[in-house]
């Protein structure tokens, strides 16, 4: 099969979940792809070559031949309709109604949950990094959290839709903010995080993640 050429642009750590859905997402279709870093902290995405390629100037960024696209979910979206199922995975459910309610997922995480993004960051997840306990604010942020998880998650089902989706790998990131931390949470809760945390595609970006020495 020929494959067009792909690159996912990402930041110099690895450190953005934002990515990590980007590059779960290629994975998960099959396609072959390279990375590019960019150095957040150096301002490297600021800077004229990266303003050529990104129209948000943020991570991750997609480049297929000439196509440029960034943000996550525009990503994966784009992605579902270029390499359709059953050809390759799915990335969304079937039903229509299931793909609806993942893509709100998707929003919500995306719009939600600041305290707990400011004090539970992805170093928590990436680099082993502990931090404070969870002030008020995070805590309210963390039960909301928690109170959506367990409306969603089926008894007995180790995915929100009874198939894997994108949305199922955002979910657990932002849970395991504060399940890799140690923070306290339902058991139900924790145990799908970890399930969702196993997939074959999420363990290969940890593993490249652990590499860039950060």
């Amino acid at each position: 099969m020929n494959y067009p050429n792909v690159t996912l642009w990402s930041d110099a750590c690895f450190f953005s979940p934002y990515v990590m859905s980007a590059f779960v997402a290629l994975s998960e279709k099959g396609i072959p792809f390279s990375m590019q870093r960019i150095d957040l902290a150096s301002s490297e995405h600021l800077q004229e070559a990266y303003r050529a390629i990104s129209l948000t100037r943020r991570v991750p960024t997609l480049e297929i031949e000439n196509f440029l696209l960034s943000e996550s979910s525009a990503i994966a979206e784009y992605l579902e309709e270029r390499f359709p199922a059953p050809e390759y995975e799915r990335l969304y459910p079937r039903d229509r109604e299931k793909r609806a309610k993942a893509r709100e997922i998707q929003a919500w995480l995306r719009s939600d949950f600041q305290p707990l993004r400011q004090e539970r960051p992805t170093e928590v997840l990436f680099a082993g990094e502990t931090f404070p306990p969870l002030s008020e604010s995070a805590q309210a942020s963390a039960q909301k959290l928690f109170d959506g998880v367990e409306l969603l998650l089926k008894e007995g089902q180790q995915n929100l839709f009874g198939e894997w989706s994108i949305a199922d790998t955002d979910l657990a990131v932002m849970i395991n903010r504060l399940a890799l931390h140690g923070d306290a949470m339902p058991d139900r809760v924790a145990d799908y995080a970890h399930f969702q945390w196993q997939r074959a595609s999420v363990q290969l970006w940890l593993s490249e993640s652990s590499k860039t020495g950060c």
